[in-house]
């Protein structure tokens, strides 16, 4: 009687470790040479800055006199004159160019802008006027027409000797105060909500009248499994070979579209495309637990139903971990400073002007980028290093993945406190769909507050 072999068993965990072993030095070298990479890269904040200055600008003379110190500023010029000060020239576009010498009335900086060519020869008319050039002879309306936007040609009729009368667009005006209130009222509202629903959570904790957490339940993988998940279907294979395959496609797909529609049409089938061959994995993994019945809610424990309570949960989430976020924010900048290394979608949706590419790239972060992420993030990982760590290792050690893979240095602190504040909400409903609800929420109002800048 032969017995049979007992080799391969073996010879698989091996191939197992080794597999992982090297899909984690790999996913290492990327993330670091990612984080390190991005602090070369520009940061998406004084753009933001800018944009809300112009905004407040353009909205002044609707905002009524005593709501003006509160929304605009005491003098949003002399603020966004400023800002145009200490961004580098070779920063500003043609627009900012102009507006900036609208505005200036140093002659040491006018100097300066004198060496500046604008690259669009329509407005080089406009540039040589505000600067006192001598070039052909047009009128203030003529030169006024060539105004690329409301906000340029309000401040270029001031800088001709324009009255109030004449250069304010009521319309305009109007239009913008209503998108500046919403940007700035609706964030604030809902950090003074979050805060007082913080003190009342740390209140019932203190009491000891908080409900108790579920119990967590794991699909019946290992930490091995995470490594090869993370480590090497979703850095090796998703964030760098797909990339690679699916550039030629994508080229071929966007062929003759716009550079707006193709920049969302690539974010959104390269983010499509990064997510399969982790998924594969996962599906693969789970299905190796079939020989365990799976619990009720299935392994990823979704439970999307009842629908109103995921949503509750999600927006209350959401409200909740606001307050740590910006104050993680504000205080990396208010001792480090601005590192840089943004995630560019937010320059992308900032500055595109396509409603068919916004389209996709609000898909993309509102819809994938969430029902992925938590999939992965909270729906596997969080769970199972619970098993290993306990439940404050899993919510450390996921939340520092989740931040390190979007590879921004600048983004790290507040994405941690997000990733904590995720894992918290995973933990205390038992359920994965108020996360992804919790996500597409942070995603989604971020995107609107920066298409009302953009706008």
């Amino acid at each position: 009687m032969t017995s049979p072999p007992s080799g391969r068993p073996s010879a698989d965990r091996f191939l197992k470790v080794f597999l992982a072993f090297v899909s984690l030095v790999l996913a290492t070298l990327v993330w670091i040479l990612g984080l390190v990479d991005s602090f070369g890269k520009p940061s998406v904040v004084p753009a933001l800055s800018l944009e809300q200055k112009e905004l407040s600008l353009l909205a002044q003379p609707n905002i009524p006199e005593p709501l003006r110190p509160l929304v605009v500023g005491k003098d949003p010029a002399a603020s966004l004159l400023e800002t145009l000060r200490d961004t580098p020239l070779d920063r500003l576009d043609d627009r900012q160019i102009l507006l900036f010498t609208a505005l200036e009335q140093d002659e040491t900086y006018r100097a300066s802008l004198r060496q500046v060519t604008i690259g669009q020869p329509e407005l080089i008319p406009l540039q040589q006027a505000l600067l006192g050039n001598d070039g052909p002879e047009q009128g203030r309306s003529e030169l006024l027409a060539l105004a690329p936007d409301p906000l340029i040609r309000g401040v270029v009729c001031s800088a001709l000797g324009g009255s109030s009368a004449d250069c304010v667009d009521s319309a305009q005006a109007s239009a913008a105060a209503r998108r500046l209130v919403f940007s700035e009222m609706f964030p604030l509202a809902a950090l003074i909500l979050g805060g007082l629903l913080l003190i009342r959570h740390g209140w019932l904790l203190l009491r000891r009248r908080l409900p108790s957490w579920p119990p967590l339940v794991s699909a019946p993988l290992s930490p091995l499994d995470m490594v090869l998940l993370v480590a090497g279907g979703f850095v090796v294979l998703g964030e760098v070979l797909v990339p690679l395959l699916i550039a030629p496609f994508t080229a071929w797909v966007s062929r003759g579209l716009s550079p707006a529609l193709m920049q969302g049409l690539t974010v959104l089938v390269g983010y499509a495309a990064l997510a399969v061959p982790p998924l594969l994995i996962l599906r693969q993994q789970l299905s190796q637990c079939d020989q365990e019945a799976p619990p009720s809610g299935g392994w990823l424990q979704w439970q999307a139903r009842p629908i109103s309570s995921a949503l509750l949960q999600g927006a209350r989430g959401w409200l909740m971990v606001m307050p740590p976020v910006v104050l993680s924010g504000w205080l990396v900048s208010r001792w480090i400073g601005d590192q840089g290394g943004s995630n560019p979608l937010l320059e992308i949706v900032l500055n595109s002007r396509d409603p068919l590419a916004l389209a996709l790239l609000a898909i993309t972060a509102v819809v994938l980028a969430p029902l992925f992420e938590e999939t992965i993030f909270r729906g596997v990982l969080l769970p199972v290093l619970g098993r290993f760590l306990g439940r404050v290792g899993s919510v450390l050690v996921s939340a520092l993945v989740f931040a390190i893979a979007h590879l921004s240095i600048g983004e790290l602190p507040p994405l941690l406190v997000l990733g904590v504040g995720l894992a918290l909400l995973r933990l205390g409903t038992g359920r994965l769909f108020p996360c992804v609800v919790m996500h597409s929420l942070w995603n989604g109002v971020t995107f609107l507050n920066l298409l009302l800048l953009g706008a």
